[in-house]
């Protein structure tokens, strides 16, 4: 089997976002604009957006996850995501994926986030 198929021991759970990238933080921001329904927190800060990976030529590319598999919205957050990071000048294409490994945990929560709910 090929060795890039499997993740090596030591390896991140989750892929590095391109925080270097011109467009990041409007990228981020454009996230900062979705929410999930049921928590009054935007999905950046809580965790749920996993890597943002910008290439040179504006195709963003999104890993996401949801709070649970049963989300209710977990057909419609996807699309919000590209709407909201679709027209941010410069971005050509918007790409979102979800993943459920590693599953989200509070832990993920920014400190925003979790003073926001209450758990600060």
């Amino acid at each position: 089997m090929n060795s890039e198929t499997h993740q090596m021991e030591g390896a991140p759970l989750i892929r590095p976002s391109a925080t270097d990238h011109p467009l990041y933080d409007q990228v981020v921001a454009a996230c900062r604009t979705v929410y999930d329904p049921e928590i009054p927190v935007n999905i950046f800060d809580l965790g749920l957006v996993y890597t943002i990976d910008i290439s040179d030529d504006g195709v963003v590319d999104i890993i996401m996850t949801l709070t649970a598999p049963g989300c209710p919205v977990a057909a419609d957050m996807p699309g919000w995501l590209h709407d909201a990071v679709g027209p941010v000048e410069g971005v050509q294409r918007v790409n979102v994926d979800i993943t459920w490994d590693p599953p989200w945990g509070m832990d993920m929560m920014s400190d925003e986030a979790r003073l926001e709910l209450g758990f600060m």
